[in-house]
This record gives structure tokens, sequence and C-alpha cells, in this order.
């Protein structure tokens, strides 16, 4: 048994206790007593929650069926209400590790940027993630608790016991025309989209190919051995969403062939009401030079903008993205445990799963000569 599961089981056996952490009085302005409630789900409750402005992919029936099927966790639905009206919706999922109750909105490795709440405007995201902590470890016993809010910022999660890492992401603006948005890309980008068309790439959409999920994945595995790692899921992930968001068209799979017609990059772009989100993307690294994946963020950026989206999120932020012209915004990744122990080995569990995936990584190499010579 590992120190991991036996620290697990002796919390749950009751050798660790403690309730989660007080929340201190909410300093910026009066706090609105809001209330969460566990709802079942309903056409009527999903055509509320398609009213609000704030509504995201992630908080769809068929994303969470997504997430359910790949992560066993049950989806959880609850409003939001203050004085008997409903002001919001809470967006989650329930799984178990190690026998204790876990609320994730999301959790981490779900492949999903970000759940919480839906908001009618005025209520404060605050008062919202106050009432999620009582929701969590009062009403539904829960041991653990991790939120990630579009729309919250960190003077929302101050003082309410949450510990949180800044999390930001990229994003672009698709309000300008083309000719703004390409002028809005550093000069190199630019070339190197130019060189792509130059070099015969061309971009296609392969929404209804069953091949495409099997082509990502085997230019993911390349794209992580270059780290000397392996993937951090399998493709059956990739096909699970595929397979969930296709039939409401709400998934663009976009892959780039070279002169000689060869896949050799492709995209995930799953996309609804104001937004299109870089799901993921690879390519083989022998074909990099022909700058297919600058090709393929033009195109997903035009695209988006015939659909009529007005944002395009790269799901995180660094240098390679900034060159396309984004503007970073913080979305906080807030947590909370019951007791410091179950804290512990979150903090734990993270370190080893990266431990494993570094191990998985040298053991392929180890076993497929052909890799060595990558």
């Amino acid at each position: 048994m590992s120190i991991i599961e036996w620290s697990f089981r002796a919390l749950r056996n009751g050798r660790s206790s403690g309730h989660h952490p007080p929340s201190t009085p909410n300093s910026i302005g009066a706090e609105r007593m809001l209330r969460l409630q566990r709802v079942e789900p309903a056409p009527a409750l999903h055509a509320d929650r398609a009213t609000y402005q704030d509504r995201l992919i992630f908080h769809t029936p068929e994303w969470l069926a997504f997430v359910a099927e790949c992560q066993r966790a049950e989806p959880l639905l609850a409003t939001v209400s203050e004085g008997g009206t409903t002001v919001g919706h809470f967006t989650g999922l329930l799984t178990r590790r190690y026998g204790l109750r876990i609320l994730g909105s999301p959790m981490a490795g779900w492949t999903t940027s970000y759940l919480g709440f839906n908001l009618q405007p005025g209520v404060s995201r605050r008062d919202a993630l106050r009432a999620l902590t009582r929701f969590a470890f009062d009403d539904l016993g829960c041991a653990h608790l991790e939120v990630r809010d579009r729309g919250a910022t960190e003077a929302d999660l101050s003082g309410l016991g949450l510990r949180w890492d800044a999390a930001p992401t990229a994003v672009i603006d698709l309000g300008p025309d083309e000719d703004a948005l390409f002028g809005a890309m550093a000069s190199a980008c630019r070339r190197n989209i130019r060189k792509a068309a130059k070099s015969g790439v061309i971009i296609e959409e392969a929404d209804a190919d069953p091949l495409f999920a099997d082509e990502f994945y085997d230019q993911l595995r390349d794209v992580f051995a270059k780290q000397n790692l392996v993937p951090t899921y399998s493709v059956e992930r990739v096909k699970s969403l595929i397979r969930h968001l296709a039939p409401a068209g709400r998934i663009s799979l976009l892959r780039a062939r070279d002169a000689d017609g060869r896949c050799i990059a492709t995209a995930v772009l799953p996309w609804y009401h104001r937004t299109m989100y870089f799901w993921g993307g690879a390519s083989y690294r022998e074909h990099q030079h022909l700058r297919p994946n600058e090709a393929l963020i033009w195109h997903a950026l035009r695209l988006a903008k015939a659909r009529g989206v007005t944002e395009f999120d790269f799901v995180g932020g660094n240098a390679y993205k900034a060159k396309y012209g984004t503007t970073e915004v913080a979305v906080p990744w807030a947590r909370q445990s019951r007791s410091p122990l179950v804290a512990k080995l979150r903090d734990t569990a993270k370190q080893a799963y990266a431990l494993k995936q570094r191990t998985a990584a040298r053991l392929t190499r180890f076993n497929d000569p052909a890799a060595m010579t990558r």
C-alpha cells in the first residue's frame, strides 16, 4: 500500500480530523446570502442555463458527458439562489479518490479549462464562491474542492480560505477585421504563415473523418517525445471528445497537408457561443520547417470569425502564443481541502503523476528502438 493510499484511508477512518477552514467576512461590500442547491438535469434547466451570457462550452451537457466518461465522474448541477429566486447556476463533477468524495469544477488533468458559475449580471462571484465552499463541504460532504471560474479574479478568492494558482490564459479578440488580426501578429509569425502557403501547405476541415483522432494522437506522441515525455491522456479521450461534441456541431477539426498530400499537423477546436478554444494541436517535427502550425491557427481564427465567434482562447498562456497577438487573462485555479492532510496529499499526488509520466516516457524509448533515434 502506498503512503498516499494509507494516508487517505487514515483520514477516512477518522485518524485525521478537521473541517474546512472558515471564510472571513466579505471585505468587498456587503455579503449576499447565496445558496447552492443540487438539481437534476432537465430540458427546462438546460434551456435556462443557455440564456446566460457567461455560458461556455464546458457547461454544456455534451461536454459534461465527455468528462464523465473519461474520468468516471458524476456530473453535478446546482442552482444559485438568493431569497428563493434563481440567480445563477453551478457546474461540476463528483469523483472519488481512495474513498474520499471530491468536487471538481474542474480538476487538473480533465482537459477542461473552466467550469464554475453562470451568474446573472450584478451577482457577486465572491459571494457565489463563499456559498460553494459551504455547499461542497457541508451539504455534499466533500474532502476536497477545486474550481476554475472564467469570470473570477484573485480579489474574489482572497479571504475565503482558498489556495490558488494564477493559471493565465491567452486570448484573441476577434472583433477586428482579418487584416487587423493579421497585422497584430508578430512579423515572424506573419512570415511563417506566408511561407506555409508558398510551400504548398493547405488546411482542410476534417470534422467528419473517423481517422482524424488517430492522426492527431500520433503527432501528439511526437510532440511529447521531443521533451522525453508521453501524452498525458490516451487516444480514447480524443475519440470521446469528438464523439460527444460532433453531433451538436460544437467542434472543428483541422488538418494541414504538405504539397505531397501528407498530413503533417492537426488541431482540435471546440467552439460554442462566443468562444473557440484551442483544445489541442500537434505536428510532426520533421515537417515543422513548413510552418503548418501557424497556418492552422490563422485558418482557425478566420473560421471562428465566419461562425460569429468573438474570442479565440488558447487555453493557457506562454511566449509561443504571444506571437499571435494575444492578450493575457488571469483565470485563477482555486482549491480547498477539509484538512491540511488532504491538501498535502493532493500536491503529493500531482508530483507523483509527473514522475510517473517521465518514467513511462523513458520505458517507451527503451522498448522502442526507433524512438531512440528521434
